[in-house]
């Protein structure tokens, strides 16, 4: 059966690992369910709204469980204290990202801003640069931009309503190309706008948990692409060229503008021609590239996942769409919406707190990875563990939000107000989403220019009586809602 040394390497590799990985030791494990022999818990994991799952499973195996698929183990934290006393306060140790062969190395995502391990110098930088073009002095310059954007938006719901999601994506892209590489969208089919949203759902599938078996056992690489069983290297090579496009070919356009000296500014144009003078080297360059393509996944998919979750809230909850549309009459009037309009909110700024809270854009938030042997709460967690956060889970903790399934954002108004989701909501430590305060300001504006001009509420069946929806959420990194 096995008549290739090569396959009998891997087999035997196999057994090692996973006996090596099932190893005891003095602290226990952290509990979970029982994995089988070769595959773990593999058969166990959810296909779709795992944050679910897992909640369930933490009422069994308690707020800290682990789960393992080929060997690799898994840690999934449910609650604010178990999330905070580690990806925070020991960031030192849990700030990494996992290596995976197929999509870090074989696909070459390895020094991609979200996947760049902790130790590279690399990390730094990306923050410094990311800082600079999502801080809040920063987002005061893209008023204008956001302002107009949140026009064209109005406009196209208004001719075609039934297309919102989008029209979400082309307002969010539309902002994030602009600035990111002075890109002008013009439609909801814009092409840089669609090979984003492509790449998104495309790298959702190659980070799917036991998708690759190299990934479990390494020793695989050495299999010729040719033999039975490494093919996987061919579509790994495809599957590079489709993702390196989406980073490289609005960089190189960019590029082409700017030397053509007919360009509108952007954040490449601006570290492409530093104020020091400097010539940029092909480092820099690299940096420069991964960083701009990086701005889209900072900025513009929380936003489109924040803004579906709003269009969901107000169809499901009227009384709540019309105490918001009274405060923007109130101090909006007819005139078009302002960043600082916000501090004169109370009632808006706490509706976006709970879209962001009933509907967290990123449920489990992104991968962290252990440099080190820790101990925690009574259980072992080994070097090159993964933990994720759920942060879906911390946002129904009753004792943080009571009734936290209702939508209510009246919880953060009054003397006692509940706690600001957003503490937790764009991630832990180092890893913090930079681009928070980028897709809220967004988020505000085009939330206060929509409830200043339409009512957003349910279909009308042919009898006149209203159709509630049901809404669905996407499984992928970002949850976008959607209606059914």
């Amino acid at each position: 059966m096995f008549s290739s040394p090569v396959t009998w390497l891997a087999v035997t590799a196999t057994i090692v690992y996973l006996v090596v990985s099932y190893r005891s030791t003095p602290t226990p494990l952290p509990p979970g369910p029982k994995p089988k022999f070769f595959s773990g818990n593999l058969h166990q994991l959810p296909k779709i709204e795992k944050w679910k799952v897992y909640r369930e499973w933490s009422n069994t195996y308690g707020p800290i469980f682990m789960y393992k698929v080929f060997g690799k183990k898994t840690i999934i934290l449910n609650t604010l204290k178990t999330a905070s006393d580690l990806l925070d306060g020991r960031s030192n140790l849990y700030s990494d990202r996992p290596r995976s062969w197929i999509y870090t190395e074989y696909i070459g995502r390895s020094l991609s801003v979200l996947n760049v391990s902790s130790q590279n110098p690399r990390h730094k930088i990306y923050r410094k640069l990311m800082h600079s073009g999502l801080n809040a002095r920063a987002i005061n310059s893209y008023q204008n931009l956001m302002e107009q954007e949140s026009q064209t938006l109005a406009q196209n719901l208004m001719e075609f309503p039934d297309d919102f999601i989008n029209h979400l994506r082309q307002n969010a892209g539309a902002i994030i190309l602009k600035l990111a590489y002075g890109w002008t969208v013009t439609g909801n089919r814009d092409r840089f706008v669609v090979a984003m949203e492509e790449a998104f759902e495309l790298t959702a599938e190659l980070t799917r948990p036991g998708k690759w078996l190299v990934d479990a056992i390494p020793l695989l690489r050495f299999i010729p692409s040719w033999f039975p069983g490494g093919s996987f290297k061919l579509r790994a090579e495809e599957h590079k060229r489709e993702l390196l496009a989406v980073d490289q070919i609005p960089f190189d356009w960019a590029k082409k503008e700017i030397n053509s000296g007919n360009y509108i500014p952007s954040f490449t144009s601006q570290h492409l021609f530093p104020e020091d003078g400097h010539k940029v080297n092909a480092e820099e360059e690299d940096i420069l590239k991964w960083t701009s393509s990086a701005l889209y996944v900072g900025g513009a998919d929380t936003t489109v996942a924040t803004m579906t979750a709003f269009f969901a809230a107000m169809s499901l909850f009227p009384s709540t769409q019309e105490k918001a549309r009274q405060e923007v009459d109130e101090i909006i009037g007819i005139r078009k919406p302002v960043f600082a309009d916000q501090a004169s909110m109370p009632y808006i700024s706490a509706l976006i707190k709970e879209v962001l809270r009933w509907a967290p854009s990123a449920p489990l938030g992104l991968p962290h990875y252990v440099i080190q042997d820790d101990i925690y709460s009574g259980h072992f967690i080994p070097k090159d563990t993964i933990v994720f956060a759920n942060i879906w889970a911390i946002s129904r903790q009753e004792e943080i939000y009571p009734n936290p399934e209702e939508f209510d954002p009246e919880r953060y108004l009054g003397p006692t107000p509940q706690m600001d989701p957003r503490k937790f909501l764009f991630g832990f430590g180092r890893r913090v989403c930079p681009g928070a305060a980028f897709a809220e300001a967004s988020v505000f504006i085009n939330i206060t220019n929509l409830l200043s001009q339409f009512t957003i509420s349910k279909a009308i069946d042919t009898n006149g009586a209203e159709i509630t929806p049901t809404i669905e959420f996407t499984s992928t990194m970002t949850r976008v809602a959607q209606t059914m």
